[in-house]
């Protein structure tokens, strides 16, 4: 009886977005609400699966995996392409990987609802009514403020749309942006330096790789007005975590709205969770009803076409 491994489930939904009766019958799924993160304790959870199907990067899958793993022969992704999976090394070892659709909005919706946040203090007037207390903060319009975009891609094109709507002036930087790339998304190009020092609201959007890895350092920080914000919907280690908690715990920025982390799930004990000029959330750019029922969906088509021999949505790069 081949066995399905879901990994990384939190909420305990997986089984209620899609119709798994769709996976040819006698295919036992087991589904997991926790994380695993040490590669040798994830080994020994899946020794004995076939197929395995994982939440976008929660879980990497590196050549050794693969290679601890002879069972193995299918392995879905959610979303269009993984990184964190050695995609080479799996085909190396005998191992098929899918991927599925994706939705564009929900990442850059949370990354204007963490500006908005910030900007009017929601969480901590949130907390002060909670305990009776009244207006305790002075916010600040986004109307005439400055977006600046370290990205300006799909995402961060989206995300340049939505502060439009607020009345926001957008500017955008990354390495191989150009002035007519940059103005189809209605957003002014400028140098690097420039982007951190004009921002008000700086909105990462890059993918993470060799090039954008610890991208953002102290120098960058250091550029930024002492009343601007500093948004990463993106990925975690494209700020260098240190200087950004030096910057923080100092007050050289007004604070950060943070979805990703270097580590995730974050730590109880992380230093972020203690500042109070930061707003946190637990990667939920992309969790919404309607992502999910595509990601699950599509995990059940890629397995019921792998078993029938012809496999949909391959990776392989």
């Amino acid at each position: 009886m081949p066995r399905v491994a879901v990994l990384d489930d939190y909420q305990n939904v997986a089984l209620k977005m899609a119709d798994w009766s769709a996976i040819p019958a006698g295919y036992d799924v087991t589904v997991f609400d926790d994380h695993v993160s040490e590669p040798q304790a994830l080994v020994r959870r899946l020794a004995d699966f076939e197929v395995v199907c994982i939440m976008r990067e929660r879980t990497p899958f590196p050549r050794a995996v693969f290679a601890a793993l002879p069972k193995l022969k299918l392995l879905v992704t959610t979303g269009g392409r993984n990184l964190s999976v050695d995609v080479a090394a799996a085909t190396a070892h005998g191992v098929t990987v899918c991927g599925t659709r994706g939705t564009t909005p929900p990442t850059p919706e949370l990354a204007m609802g963490l500006i908005l946040s910030l900007a009017r203090n929601i969480p901590f007037e949130h907390r002060a009514m909670q305990e009776g207390r009244w207006q305790t903060t002075i916010g600040r319009s986004l109307h005439g403020a400055t977006l600046g975009l370290l990205g300006v891609g799909r995402l961060g094109g989206y995300v340049a749309k939505l502060g439009k709507a607020f009345g926001m002036e957008a500017i955008g930087w990354s390495q191989n942006l150009t002035d007519e790339k940059a103005a189809e998304h209605g957003v002014k190009r400028v140098e690097r330096d420039a982007l951190f020092a004009q921002s008000d609201f700086l909105s990462i959007h890059l993918v993470l790789g060799a090039r954008s890895r610890g991208l953002v350092g102290a120098d960058d920080l250091a550029r930024m007005k002492p009343t601007a914000f500093l948004v990463n919907t993106s990925r975690g280690p494209i700020v260098q975590q240190e200087a950004l908690l030096a910057t923080l715990r100092d007050g050289r920025i007004a604070g950060a709205g943070l979805d990703v982390y270097d580590v995730e799930p974050l730590p109880a004990d992380h230093p972020l969770r203690s500042l109070d000029n930061v707003v946190l959330t637990p990667h939920l750019g992309y969790v919404t009803d309607d992502t999910y029922r595509f990601f699950y969906e599509d995990t059940v088509e890629c397995i019921a076409a792998w078993a029938k021999g012809e496999p949909v949505r391959v990776i392989t790069a």
